[in-house]
């Protein structure tokens, strides 16, 4: 996470570096849905190690004798970690090979059962995390501290640094892409998305300045804890008094797009205001004209289950569940400096 982003609870209160083996990074896909048990498509639940999810998908495919098309998973996961997903395989003839030949050092099958559709991007409840952070420099007590206040209040949902590039380059290629530069198609959509995470976090770190990045302020869109919907504006009562410190609902942000963002009133004057200058006004006309519409996202978020336990005076063991498209990153950049020790500083993506 960018140092340059500010934190909800202050200062960093430790130094650490992450992933210096894979182990000390694993990922567990939260299932979204229970398989059928029948249909034409192989849902295998797989465990694999230094391996990413495009790999991971290439060497299935390759198993079962078809292209790639036919292979489908719900989220992206990186090379150097310890990761468990689905995949599914689509055999019309549900004929499947050795699943024993699927296997190697670095993927095990964990489960496989039948299901009636491809898995699509996106379809699953979240994922669990288990971190080990070593090398650690910070008061123990300081650091507990402010695990608890992430646990008790929650942090800012940022979008990882993963979104925008080394050194933040997506975001100057997309400037480049929207003033007429031509780009690969495989391209464009990743700068499509590293623009709209931009102007997210840029409101984002605006309500963080001003306090309001966890609390409703006058024209608020409200986004359901654990879904994609959201409702509002509406006036403040105490029934959204008591949903928004019961983490039921979510303040939210926008992912701009084409038409009027929903937030009125102030919420809507601070969007304005913290995307009113030439390159965020560049991105959002950009946006507006690939025909994006204005959705949203929740400002706020709470690791479900966050606990910590020390192996050591110098490391650190987390464990916590995230909702879909939320980043460990923002979790450990709410805590300290933590230096990515498999890739030079630079953090992985799984959502």
């Amino acid at each position: 996470m960018s140092e340059a982003l500010p934190r909800a609870f202050g200062a960093p209160v430790l130094s650490a570096r992450i992933r210096s083996v894979p182990e000390d990074f694993v990922v567990e896909e939260l299932p979204g849905f229970e398989p059928s048990g029948e249909g034409e498509h192989l849902l295998l639940t797989v465990e694999k190690r230094g391996m990413n999810t495009a790999f991971a998908a290439k060497r299935i495919a390759a198993w079962a004798g078809i292209t790639e098309m036919g292979v489908g998973y719900a989220g992206l996961k990186d090379r150097h970690a310890v990761t468990r997903q689905r995949f599914s395989v689509h055999f019309p003839r549900k004929v499947a090979p050795d699943l024993a030949t699927l296997v190697s050092d670095d993927l095990t099958v964990l489960a496989s059962t039948w299901h009636s559709r491809k898995l699509p991007r996106g379809a699953l409840a979240g994922n669990r995390f288990e971190l080990v952070l070593r090398g650690m420099e910070g008061d123990a007590g300081t650091i507990e501290a402010r695990l608890r206040d992430i646990a008790a209040h929650g942090l800012p949902n940022w979008f990882g640094e993963q979104r925008f590039g080394r050194d933040g380059g997506n975001v100057a290629a997309a400037l480049a892409m929207f003033a007429g530069r031509r780009v690969r198609r495989e391209q464009r959509s990743l700068l499509i998305s590293a623009a709209r995470s931009e102007l997210f976090n840029r409101v984002l770190a605006a309500r963080l300045a001003d306090g309001s990045w966890n609390r409703g302020i006058d024209g608020e869109v409200w986004m359901l804890a654990g879904s994609r919907s959201v409702f509002g504006p509406e006036p403040w009562s105490e029934q959204l008094a008591q949903r928004l410190e019961d983490f039921d609902i979510h303040p939210t942000g926008p992912l701009w797009g084409a038409g009027e963002p929903r937030t009125q009133a102030v919420a809507r004057e601070r969007e304005v205001l913290a995307l009113q200058d030439d390159d965020a006004l560049a991105l959002r006309q950009g946006l507006e004209r690939e025909g994006l519409r204005q959705e949203r996202r929740a400002l706020r978020l709470r690791p479900d289950g966050l606990a910590w336990s020390w192996l050591s005076p110098d490391a650190l063991r987390l464990v916590f569940s995230l909702p879909p498209g939320s980043y460990a990153t923002a979790v450990l950049h709410e805590l300290g400096e933590v230096a990515d020790a498999s890739q030079g500083d630079r953090p992985s993506e799984h959502r």
